[in-house]
């Protein structure tokens, strides 16, 4: 009997350590819990953004159009001061036209899947023309010369237009860009495998000045196929029509910022955020990266304020963009911000894919608080459970590919949420496969709940966040 009298006792004091350190008002709670799991409206916002709007690749018309409609979204939801914040200009505006296509039409018809990078030409129309095997050497060159000019032009190895890299695979540059000035169609490259990576940079680019060649990229099979029928000595033939739009620069871009401002600490803040830019290939709709974070972002908003939640510090919600070009987004919000850091508790990113919030990784000293935090959420969602992952050393990782990563580097708590469950997330990620049709209602309607339950804990909390100790000041001569 006294051991099972201990062991209630130790559960009630456990219990209660968690209520204590977790703030939120309990009816507060239960009511976000209620809107994110029975009356969730992420998937109506993915929609809207992904099917209704599209790809949203930072500089295009189709960004600008999108944060105005989140800003519409913020505001309907209930938040105040909803505004664009600027982070910067790129030196061109750039998307893609509607004319998005690629087919082999002789020997035989077979549509083929593919990309051309972006902030480069496209074509004018439909293309079509022979494909001819690239020569390797000058005298290779000089013999099949005739043949080049108009022709798409099969290139081994795969092209790299991220970094604005000459790539030609084993054709040396200097006849790389002998071919390209024979007034040949295109190149034309084959990916890896399946799946047609985009990519592409916006550097040394500007209305007036940009690159000619175009070059495609199509999946490996059909790659393969071209390469195969011209081995079979068969006359190949290829339409491609890949239409671009070039907007003079520079174009100003903007950070998506709405609030639920607190009620004792309005100037310490909880953010909760995703990337709203993405890359634009033919076939993507820009889903599970990052729609589903800034839905996510989006239906989190919009819980807290159908629940009136009354946090005491601020719950910032922030969609960011120029994620994929280099975080430029959320890279200069630190900087612009420097004089606020210190009162930022922690930044919640979601940009894993449409699987469920699996939990985070964070400090020792701040697992008591976190373990509070989630505590309520791992509560409405048993089935799918959530794990603190303690870091070894006294710093938050450094690096990362995503917004967490420029706070962590200046000592500001940042959490890529744990992506968990059913989702192969590198089927999709920057290919023709990252469509609406692949999010998981059910793992989004938990990573929305799961922000919405974390911030407003954290924002409701005694104390900011733990985080890591300042860097000891440089020693200075002494006089």
């Amino acid at each position: 009997m006294k051991l099972l009298l201990r062991s209630l006792y130790l559960g009630v004091a456990l219990a209660s350590g968690v209520h204590a350190l977790a703030q939120g008002d309990p009816a507060t709670l239960d009511r976000i819990v209620d809107q994110g799991k029975n009356h969730s409206q992420v998937m109506r916002i993915l929609h809207d953004l992904t099917v209704g709007i599209g790809p949203r690749l930072t500089s295009s018309p189709r960004l600008a159009k999108a944060e105005q409609w989140a800003s519409d979204q913020f505001r309907k939801f209930g938040c105040t001061n909803v505004h664009l914040e600027k982070w910067g200009d790129t030196p061109v505006g750039w998307d893609r036209g509607p004319l998005q296509m690629a087919r082999m039409v002789e020997p035989f018809d077979s549509p083929m899947v593919f990309t051309v990078p972006a902030w480069t030409d496209g074509t004018k129309g439909v293309v079509r023309a022979r494909v001819v095997r690239a020569p390797t050497t000058m005298e290779e060159l000089e013999k099949v010369k005739p043949q080049l000019k108009g022709a798409w032009v099969l290139f081994p190895g795969a092209a790299s237009a991220r970094r604005g890299a000459d790539t030609a695979g084993t054709v040396p540059l200097d006849v790389a860009q002998a071919i390209d000035a024979s007034g040949i169609a295109g190149r034309i490259y084959g990916s890896r495998n399946e799946l047609v990576v985009t990519s592409g940079t916006w550097a040394n680019k500007t209305y007036e000045n940009h690159p000619g060649t175009l070059r495609v990229t199509v999946r490996k099979s059909d790659y393969d196929r071209l390469d195969r029928n011209l081995e079979f000595g068969r006359n190949v033939v290829v339409e491609i029509g890949a239409e671009s739009h070039w907007y003079k620069g520079p174009v100003p871009q903007y950070n998506v910022v709405a609030e639920i401002k607190g009620t004792e600490k309005p100037d310490e803040v909880v953010i909760v955020s995703g990337h709203l830019d993405s890359w634009n290939g033919p076939g993507s709709q820009g889903a599970l990266d990052n729609g589903v974070g800034s839905s996510t972002a989006l239906e989190a908003a919009r819980i807290l304020c159908a629940a009136h939640a009354k946090p005491k510090r601020t719950i910032r919600f922030i969609l960011w963009t120029g994620e994929e070009e280099g975080l430029y987004g959320s890279r200069a919000y630190v900087q612009q911000h420097a004089a606020e850091l210190d009162k930022i508790s922690a930044v919640l990113v979601d940009d894993g894919g449409t699987n469920y919030q699996g939990g985070y990784e964070i400090l020792e000293q701040m697992k008591p608080m976190m373990e509070a935090a989630i505590a309520k959420s791992q509560a409405a969602f048993p089935d799918m459970p959530q794990k603190l992952e303690v870091v070894k050393g006294p710093r938050m990782p450094r690096g990362g590919g995503s917004d967490h990563a420029p706070f962590n580097s200046v000592g500001v708590p940042g959490f890529f949420t744990i992506e968990t469950g059913r989702s192969d997330y590198g089927y999709v990620h920057h290919t023709q496969h990252d469509r609406y049709e692949m999010a998981i209602p059910e793992y989004l309607v938990q990573s929305a709940t799961n922000h919405a339950l974390v911030s407003y804990n954290l924002a409701c909390a005694d104390t900011l966040l733990p985080r890591e100790p300042k860097p000891e000041p440089a020693p200075t001569d002494g006089g």
